[in-house]
């Protein structure tokens, strides 16, 4: 490709509202350009690399037994209605109509369909096990698309589904799959590590995900430095303080004149924030919901979703607690009625412990659970932080930002059981197929693949994804010396097989070094009236900070060489 044909210039300085490094070089270099919030068309530097990390992914699915299939963006509704996930996917999901009037859904993801495609075409054990994949387009009416490719509103998925006749089935497929994406990063250039992640709205019990550690993740994870344990913090668990043993001591109230926030009343009492009962409170589907855990905790807002079952989640202020007939800063289980209850399961084991007592300035001393309040349900909804005991050898904790490349879920029947997917055993029995899923996000992938190379110049492509291999400069291109010896060069490394990216523009050499850095192909070659001179041309590895000289005669078996295709 000729750089006076080049579709796209490059671009001296990125655009105000690119923040991270690689979503300033995406803008940058050409790769893509905005349509609208979280929409993005995609230029032909950007395509090519695109289509070379598909290839890789493709090779990967392909090499642990998928087969490829291309499934409909359009969904009808009932299906989402009878798997229970359009309420999940609530304002998420894009809706329409059609001109019968029947709605459809632009699929945000495809469990559901691809489920009905194995209810229509399989009826055996004999046929198990099944691994699909796809490379299609979602649409997702993300509430805040940022970060450029990190978070938009239509991408591609590469979503797999497997098919297993038993869980053990699954375990095998799943095994796979995480050979499969290790593979598929490593030889994009993306360095992950696999955490315990939560299922969010697709549903299932064991997953995880593959993440990138960087500072401009949007994720958070927790890593152990001892053991092998991470997990990101929607998931992480720890070691929570143990409560000393102590016999119950009676309730009494005590005045507690403007100590609202826990840090206030454990000064004003002299008691150390373990020995507290902390209120706070949600609306859960619009219905006010008190949540108790103690002093020293945080509540984890997506273990409470779940332990709630799911749906809308958002924290009340003072005022709609007040709304509510409630006490901010003072409330208390005891004696609540009207109003749903769930509680940390550190609370129940710690004794005497002080909370509110639903009068405005008082406290209660001494509240123990069973004797004095219960909830409806306790579970786990603490929040892990940075330095709380790793739950599996008590080793402090490390937060790491991340940005999340891919995620695989064992679903087990799930899907199978909501929508009625079976097949027949060896006795001729109907089972539920017991499935997974695993997507990894390839725009993102092409995102992080800039964001995990890249210097102050701009990218540094491996070699496995580049858009050219080579990045061919001719200086004083206006010289007919070095045009037509830069000409032949292309010629002859195009008739080699090698991808070069000419850059027959008449413009300075600080330009063409420039862009050349930026664009970041793993190899720069330069023709000039020097390098002539020496009847040599010059090479330079983006990665090298020293070019080295190379016979004019030896250049294109030297450059192919060094420029797998």
């Amino acid at each position: 490709m000729r750089f006076t044909h080049l579709f796209g210039k490059t671009l001296r300085q990125a655009p105000a509202e690119a923040e991270t490094p690689n979503h300033q070089l995406l803008l940058r270099a050409r790769l893509i350009t905005q349509l609208t919030a979280g929409v993005y068309s995609y230029l032909p530097l950007g395509w090519r690399a695109l289509l070379k990390i598909r290839q890789i992914i493709r090779e990967e699915m392909d090499a642990a037994g998928g087969q490829e299939v291309m499934l409909p963006g359009l969904q009808p509704v009932e299906l989402w209605e009878e798997s229970g996930r359009r309420k999940a996917f609530g304002e998420t999901l894009f809706v329409l109509k059609d001109r019968r009037d029947r709605e459809l859904a632009l699929g945000p993801t495809h469990e559901e369909v691809v489920v009905d495609l194995f209810k229509r075409l399989v009826q055996s054990y004999r046929e198990l096990p099944i691994m699909i994949f796809q490379m299609q387009t979602k649409f997702r009416d993300e509430p805040r698309p940022r970060g450029g490719l990190m978070r938009t509103r239509e991408f591609t998925m590469m979503d797999l589904y497997s098919f297993d006749a038993d869980y053990e089935g699954l375990d095998v497929s799943y095994d796979k799959m995480l050979v499969a994406y290790k593979n598929s990063f490593d030889r994009c250039g993306v360095p992950t590590i696999k955490v315990l992640a939560d299922p969010g709205t697709i549903g299932g019990a064991d997953n995880n995900e593959f993440m990138h550690l960087t500072d401009v993740g949007e994720d958070q994870v927790l890593i152990c430095p001892h053991c092998d344990y991470a997990a990101n913090t929607e998931k992480a668990s720890f070691r929570k303080r143990t409560a000393e043993a102590e016999a119950p001591l009676p309730m009494q109230e005590v005045a507690t004149p403007g100590q609202k926030p826990i840090d206030d009343l454990v000064a004003f009492l002299g008691v150390p924030p373990w020995k507290t009962l902390k209120a706070v409170f949600y609306a859960h589907d619009r219905a006010p919901v008190f949540v108790a855990v103690r002093g020293d905790l945080e509540v984890n807002e997506t273990k409470l979703r779940n332990a709630l079952g799911g749906g809308e989640l958002r924290l009340m202020d003072d005022r709609a607690v007040e709304a509510a007939g409630l006490v901010p800063g003072a409330a208390s289980p005891t004696g609540l009625r009207g109003v749903r209850v769930v509680a940390d399961d550190s609370v129940v084991d710690s004794p005497n412990l002080v909370g509110g007592a639903n009068t405005p300035d008082v406290h209660h001393l001494n509240l123990n659970y069973g004797r004095d309040w219960q909830a409806e349900i306790v579970a786990d909804i603490a929040l892990a932080r940075d330095g709380d005991p790793c739950p599996n050898c008590d080793t402090p904790l490390q937060m790491r930002r991340a940005i999340e490349m891919g995620h695989v879920f064992k679903l087990g029947t799930v899907y199978s059981d909501k929508l009625g997917a079976t097949y027949l055993d060896a006795e001729g029995k109907a089972r539920p197929v017991v499935m997974g899923c695993y997507g990894i996000g390839v725009e993102r992938l092409l995102a992080t693949v800039i964001e995990a190379n890249h210097d102050e110049k701009g990218i540094i492509w491996p070699a496995s994804v580049a858009p050219y291999q080579v990045h061919l400069v001719a200086l004083n291109i206006e010289d007919a010396a070095v045009r037509e010896a830069a000409e032949k060069l292309y010629d002859d490394l195009r008739a080699a097989g090698v991808d070069v990216l000419y850059d027959d523009r008449e413009e300075s050499p600080g330009v063409k070094f420039n862009d050349a850095d930026l664009l970041g192909m793993p190899l720069r070659v330069t023709v000039s009236r020097r390098t002539l001179e020496k009847q040599s041309v010059e090479l330079k590895g983006r990665r090298e900070k020293e070019s080295s000289l190379v016979p004019l005669a030896d250049a294109v078996s030297t450059i192919a060489g060094r420029a797998p295709s």
